[in-house]
């Protein structure tokens, strides 16, 4: 369908001819001999919207392929995978794109499920191709890596070559077990354990992003069904409000993720974060993630459904929340 400037400057073209007949016609000249001079006009004026047309078509067909490609890129996570509940959200802080510097993907391992968020340093088209790289490195590393500190040497040896001379990516790696998670954190936002209290996960020590000789070291923690993770990207973190002051991840954010089921508990925090920073001027990555527990094969026989119940419902909130 053609744009609404076409209609317009159709609609100036079919008023101008009026006008100009009705000039000539005041004017004294044989109206129809008016109209054969300006034939060529109209002609030409047609040629030129039929022109516009094919160019706005040919713009949405590029738009397609612009979307799939990203799509193709950035897979969307399913809302159970392997034992575990994910919620995702991204807003990327280019218009109209799917995908920015941010970066996020899980599979299935035999260790378990492994998941990854990271950050390109940078924006526009050239994040997108490390981001790329990054996910394309993951998917080939993450189902046969003996474990993360392997993965994350895997990933900055694929990244290198691809690098400018100031280009990094800060990336987090989660493994999921029953009854722990395990991270290995290159440079990248702590993610964040909820459960009786909101609390930071930090690496055992602080290791560089990718590409900028990281010395990945792992990191074990509790990951009970009544617990959820979250993990993000600085978009999050850095939000500043009119102040310049950043979001602050307190206990309403701990009360926002403790909301029943996932899909409710992220668009909590996502309130928050718009009522405090407006618009965002950065790319956003949220993935919440939370264990649910797997029915026997008794149970599946017995009617339950193929993905396992729903994830457990938080703990109430704690006065002594540390944040």
């Amino acid at each position: 369908m053609r744009s609404q400037r076409g209609w317009f400057l159709l609609f100036l073209l079919v008023e101008g001819v009026v006008a100009l007949y009705v000039t000539f016609g005041r004017a004294g000249f044989d109206p129809l001999t008016g109209l054969l001079v300006l034939a060529p006009a109209m002609g030409l004026a047609s040629v030129a919207y039929r022109f516009q047309g094919d160019q706005e078509r040919e713009l949405s067909r590029v738009r397609q392929i612009a979307e799939l490609a990203q799509q193709a890129i950035v897979r969307p996570l399913p809302p159970r995978l392997g034992g575990m509940s994910l919620a995702v959200h991204t807003r990327s802080a280019t218009d109209q794109a799917l995908i920015g510097g941010d970066l996020h993907d899980a599979l299935v391992a035999p260790s378990g499920v492994r998941l990854i968020v990271g950050d390109v340093k940078g924006k526009g088209m050239e994040a997108v191709r490390l981001s790329a790289v990054v996910l394309a490195s993951f998917r080939r590393h993450a189902p046969d890596a003996p474990d993360l500190v392997a993965l994350a040497t895997a990933l900055d040896a694929d990244l290198v070559p691809h690098l400018g001379e100031e280009d990094f990516v800060t990336v987090l790696l989660a493994e999921f077990v029953p009854g722990e998670v395990r991270l290995v954190n290159c440079g990248h936002p702590a993610p964040l354990r909820i459960g009786h209290r909101l609390e930071a996960l930090e690496p055992p020590e602080p290791s560089p992003p990718l590409g900028l000789g990281p010395e990945p070291r792992m990191r074990r923690a509790g990951l009970g069904l009544s617990q959820r993770l979250l993990l993000y990207t600085d978009g999050l973190s850095e939000a500043r409000d009119a102040d310049g002051v950043e979001f602050p991840l307190d206990r309403h954010v701990r009360h926002a993720l403790a909301a029943p089921g996932l899909d409710h508990a992220l668009p909590n925090l996502l309130d928050l974060l718009d009522e405090h920073a407006g618009d965002l001027r950065d790319d956003l990555t949220l993935v919440l993630v939370q264990p649910v527990p797997v029915p026997d094969p008794a149970e599946r026989a017995a009617g339950a459904a193929p993905d396992g119940p729903a994830a457990a419902a938080l703990p109430a909130d704690s006065r002594e929340d540390g944040f």
